[in-house]
């Protein structure tokens, strides 16, 4: 199967003022027809210039780019089968809706009337047939946001890119989106490239991640796989909270240079004496945080190393945890996964 999207060691370097700055470095990356594929990673890891070297508004220093087969590297984004989405929307507010959506068709030259039916199909699409004749400052951002996905989608892209389009919005709406962007995607059975800093909302619409890192891609794997058995301490720690033991830490706990046990994989109990069987390693409780579901509880193992956290339910605990108190910590031999590559963050 042709890849949707395919990038062959891909560089893309910046100079200015006299520094060089290598914002990509070789990455390989095969894309899926129909995925929802998310890049993710801290602001400067090279996710965003990716995306942008995709859609030709950055051309790669080296390396080659294919979308579904046709070598794209050095064409102009009106010359590819993709279209953008951006975090600011970039709508006309001198326009009405229709009129933004249907903006690309007519630069095209395709007749009012055609043109304005199948906008007005694409706000359908959206849930939005009721706003065609309003104007961008009137609509709220959320419906700006679908507003701007109507209008990338009406010249019928091969691929979607989406950088960043939910970052403005509060969080609620947000988590509402991301939702409805999920099920957007899969009705139209279109290829969407995502670009996100934030691991939640990559780890809840993604069929598969790329994680970034200073220009380079550490990892790519399914949300389940990427949170499970993370490559690298980089990724470990970026894609949800963990425990990254290394060196005497790791090897305190299990034949390893490094290892990672999730929080939540961890069982604690408080007070002194030991429950079923002997805890992994006992402690002090050192700072508590309340997440409505769970407490973060910081413990400092008795015999010294690195802090662990652990994340109690609350629901069913008999006991509010307190700094200063006594802790023991559980947790089962497949909770502790081997770090292959121990790279720092």
């Amino acid at each position: 199967m042709t890849s949707a999207v395919s990038l062959r060691d891909v560089s893309c370097v910046f100079r200015s003022a006299g520094k060089t700055v290598n914002a990509v470095a070789g990455v390989d990356l095969e894309v899926r027809p129909g995925e929802f594929f998310t890049l993710l990673g801290p602001s400067g890891s090279g996710k965003t210039t990716c995306l942008r070297m995709i859609g030709g508004f950055t051309l790669p220093t080296s390396g080659t780019i294919a979308i579904h087969g046709q070598d794209v590297s050095l064409l102009p984004p009106y010359a590819r089968p993709v279209n953008t989405v951006f975090q600011d929307y970039a709508l006309f507010p001198h326009m009405t809706i229709l009129e933004n959506v249907a903006y690309s068709l007519m630069v095209r030259g395709v007749d009012s009337t055609t043109r304005e039916k199948k906008a007005q199909q694409l706000l359908e699409t959206v849930q939005l047939p009721e706003v065609g004749q309003r104007k961008p400052p009137q609509l709220s951002g959320g419906q700006r946001q679908r507003v701007a996905l109507a209008r990338a989608l009406i010249s019928e892209p091969q691929v979607l890119l989406l950088d960043e389009p939910l970052g403005a919005l509060d969080l609620k709406l947000r988590e509402q989106m991301q939702s409805e962007l999920k099920s957007l995607q899969r009705k139209l059975g279109i290829t969407f490239i995502f670009v996100t800093h934030d691991q939640h909302e990559a780890l809840s619409m993604s069929d598969r991640i790329g994680v970034f890192n200073k220009g380079r891609l550490e990892q790519v794997a399914t949300p389940a796989e990427l949170y499970n058995r993370p490559a690298t301490r980089f990724v470990a720690e970026f894609v949800g909270a963990a425990n990254v033991l290394q060196g005497g830490d790791a090897r305190r706990y299990a034949p390893a240079e490094a290892l990672m046990i999730r929080p939540e994989q961890i069982d604690l109990e408080l007070g002194p004496q030991a429950g079923n069987g002997a805890p992994r390693t006992r402690g002090t409780v050192r700072e508590v945080q309340f997440f409505g579901s769970f407490w973060r509880v910081q413990v400092q193992p008795d015999q010294g190393g690195a802090t662990l956290l652990v994340d109690l339910p609350v629901q069913g605990s008999t006991v509010t945890p307190e700094p200063g108190a006594s802790a023991q910590l559980y947790w089962s031999d497949t909770a502790m996964h081997v770090i292959e590559t121990a790279t720092q963050a």
